[in-house]
Parts: C-alpha cells; sequence; structure tokens
C-alpha cells in the first residue's frame, strides 16, 4: 500500500477522523449509489476507483495494529479509570 493511495481513497471516502467498518461499509453504499454506471452520476471509472478505495481501506482497518499505550487508551475510553499496573 502507498501512501499517496492511502491518502486518495481516504479523501475518496471524506474520512476525517477515526472510522469503523460500519461506518465504511454505509459510506461505500451511498458513494457506491452515486457513480454505479447505471446511474446519471456514474461512471464506470469512477465506480471502480470506489471499489478499489474500499478494499484499500477494509484491508488497514482489518490489519490495524492496536497500540497498548496508556495514552491511547485512556483517549478511546476516558470513563475508565481504575487501570492499575500499567508498568506491569
Amino acid at each position: 500500500m502507498q501512501k499517496e493511495e492511502f491518502e486518495k481513497a481516504v479523501n475518496l471516502f471524506g474520512i476525517l477522523t477515526k472510522t469503523s467498518k460500519k461506518e465504511l461499509k454505509q459510506k461505500y453504499l451511498k458513494l457506491s449509489k452515486k457513480y454505479h454506471p447505471d446511474t446519471p452520476t456514474g461512471s464506470d471509472e469512477k465506480f471502480q476507483e470506489l471499489k478499489e478505495a474500499y478494499e484499500l481501506l477494509l484491508a488497514y482497518i482489518e490489519n490495524y495494529k492496536f497500540s497498548f499505550e496508556e495514552d491511547e487508551f485512556k483517549e478511546q475510553y476516558p470513563s475508565f479509570t481504575n487501570y492499575k499496573n500499567w508498568n506491569i
């Protein structure tokens, strides 16, 4: 995966921050209706670009490596404050 391909895919889907697989799929379905070749606003080229971007972003989400750093954990779960022994 090239950084340029990734950035292009992110821009095509309009992703500004974190997104889930479910949200990505919803965006894909909405955009696929817009760019489908059978619609007035669609084209084979744009639809194929959308499909490739979706597959790239989906692969990224599925292969994401989670960080176990304390700061990232607190950012994702701000109400969870009783975690002890970070330095095991």
